[in-house]
């Protein structure tokens, strides 16, 4: 599909600074001639954040060497007002920041790609031989083999240190045979800033502010241990029944992974320089990030994974979630636009990062706001019905409970059994529950955790466990009270 004909716009202030990289500003008095305008883009967030009460979101906007519009909406769980400084989690963007600390080093000579990693870090050891032949770039393109299924970290005791994550990997055996299957796994990546940290030989955080952030002029941007360290400790927004609740978000250890704070202005200079302005990077070491490993078929390179938008233009992006944060960056070569959007709402719940995103490309391709919202906004009320149902099944079988026990009170216990047995699948339900979404997602998490991924859904099938549990236990209360009354002979067989 033909791209629709945008006209950039000019006028970038500022001086050059000494890096080589043009300065960002928000341009909101620059000549606004169609396309992705700061006009367009501020109308579409509006209608948005009205439709969806969406409490606040940082936007940064490019094309080429000049930004669009860098700037924040709404307001952070604290009630402060976001701005364009306003420093938020990135979550797993991050991944490309690390990817690219990573590479800098290949470039110094100072790792090879295809070095195994235990060369570079002798600590790093698993419960598996086949660990000792992980590389450098099976990590970066998270090939290594490690996977949630083998070791679930989301559901384990949060580390502080990039060395202590690391060291819990001694007792985890690998999914696949290393540089077989790209499989998403977090610590592959808080491996490879440990790589980073070791052979650098300052800490991650130090590094990273000396040879990405520092040279991009990102001076609001750090990367940090622990949600503890996220601006207000990780605290955000779910959604659940169409409103947005406040949550505080638990301890995980974020680091490599998904620990990266940044803001609206930053993540523009970031944007200006993936696309392949400014010159601080080498062009060769950006575009190795962006390619897709393409093994097993995989679309993800280091950091970024490859794809299309809606017009079947390419497109480059990465997402992340958090539990209380969502975020996404893309990048459209074609047009050489790039979008990063962060939003205080958490994952599956409130997935508007992706969606604001995918509104932006629509205007850029010309195509009218379709309306979207997250899903659970949709799917909510229908479990919210069936929510109620659940109660009121349940409280309808407490209440007939004393008449069912008489109805089968001559009746073999192995046939009372066997009319119980549906009313325990609701309550399966509700104890493989984060095992059904993990399995869904490929990811292993808890049941508390579902209370922030989809509250709803959490709270129906708890209610439809409840209810049944309540059925269960008054008809077999009932029916001990009927055999000890003599209305039958006690536990009949036959």
């Amino acid at each position: 599909m033909k791209m629709r004909k945008v006209t950039a716009i000019a006028g970038l202030t500022g001086v050059l600074l000494a890096t080589g990289v043009t300065p960002v500003s928000a341009l909101a008095d620059a000549p606004e001639t169609g396309g992705l305008s700061t006009t367009a883009i501020d109308r579409y967030m509006r209608d948005y954040i009205e439709r969806t009460h969406l409490p606040g979101a940082l936007v940064a906007v490019t094309r080429g060497d000049q930004v669009v519009h860098a700037v924040g909406y709404g307001h952070t769980a604290d009630g402060e007002a976001i701005t364009k400084d306003t420093p938020m989690p990135l979550a797993s963007v991050s991944k490309s920041f690390t990817a690219l600390a990573v590479l800098r080093l290949a470039d110094q000579g100072r790792i090879s790609l295809d070095d195994p990693v235990r060369k570079h870090l002798p600590e790093f050891t698993m419960a598996d031989p086949r660990a000792g032949k992980i590389t450098v770039r099976e990590l970066l393109q998270q090939t290594s083999g490690m996977s949630d299924q083998t070791f679930p970290e989301l559901t384990l005791p949060a580390p502080d240190t990039l060395k202590d994550a690391v060291a819990m990997l001694r007792t985890a055996p690998l999914a696949t045979e290393p540089g077989t299957r790209m499989i998403y796994h977090n610590p592959n990546y808080s491996l490879a800033a440990r790589l980073v940290e070791e052979v650098a030989g300052v800490p991650f955080a130090d590094h990273m502010a000396a040879t990405v952030f520092g040279p991009l002029g990102m001076t609001s941007t750090r990367t940090v241990n622990t949600t503890v360290d996220l601006p207000g400790a990780g605290e955000g927004y779910i959604r659940a029944y169409g409103q947005v609740v406040k949550r505080s978000h638990p301890k995980w250890f974020v680091n490599g992974a998904y620990g990266v704070v940044s803001t609206a202005d930053d993540m523009a200079k970031w944007l200006i320089t993936q696309n392949g302005a400014g010159h601080v990077f080498p062009r060769e070491t950006v575009k190795v990030a962006q390619s897709a490993s393409g093994v097993g078929g995989s679309t993800y390179g280091m950091g970024w994974g490859t794809g299309k938008t809606a017009g079947g233009a390419s497109k480059l992006q990465h997402t992340g979630w958090l539990l209380t944060h969502n975020s996404a960056q893309t990048l459209l070569p074609a047009s050489g636009y790039g979008i990063a959007v962060v939003t205080n709402t958490g994952m599956i719940s409130g997935d508007d990062a992706v969606i604001l995103t995918d509104g932006l490309i629509d205007i850029i391709e010309g195509r009218p706001d379709a309306g979207t919202v997250p899903f659970t906004t949709t799917a909510d009320p229908w479990l919210a019905g069936l929510t109620l149902l659940n109660l009121g099944l349940g409280l309808l079988g407490v209440h007939r409970a004393r008449g069912w026990a008489r109805r089968r009170a001559g009746r073999p216990t192995w046939r009372l059994v066997v009319r119980l047995v549906p009313y325990l699948l609701p309550i399966a339900l509700f104890a493989g529950l984060a095992d059904l979404i993990g399995f869904v997602m490929n990811r292993v998490g808890t049941l508390d955790q579902i209370t922030y991924v989809w509250l709803a859904l959490y709270i129906w099938a708890g209610t439809g466990a409840l209810a049944a549990a309540a059925v269960v236990a008054s008809r077999l209360v009932h029916t001990a009270l009927a055999r000890r009354a003599g209305t039958s002979p006690p536990f009949p067989v036959g």
